[in-house]
C-alpha cells in the first residue's frame, strides 16, 4: 500500500510547469544585464523607452490584424 501511494504523488510532481527566467529585453532584444531593469506587466525590459517601443509595436500588429 506504501508503493501505491508514492506512485500517486510522482505525477503531480511532474505536472508543474516550468518557469523560464526572462534574459532579454522583449523592446530591443539586448540581454537583461543590468541590476536595475524596468518590469511591467510581468515582463521586464531594459529602461521605459524600450517598453513604450514595444506597446506601439504590439498596437501596430493589432491593428493590421484587423
Amino acid at each position: 500500500m506504501a508503493e501505491e501511494a508514492k506512485t500517486a504523488q510522482a505525477p503531480a510532481a511532474e505536472a508543474k510547469p516550468a518557469v523560464e527566467k526572462q534574459t532579454n529585453c522583449l523592446g530591443c532584444g539586448k540581454a537583461l544585464r543590468k541590476i536595475k531593469t524596468y518590469y511591467r506587466d510581468g515582463k521586464f525590459y531594459c529602461i521605459k523607452k524600450c517598453w513604450r517601443g514595444y506597446l506601439e509595436k504590439t498596437k501596430a500588429e493589432a491593428a493590421e490584424q484587423k
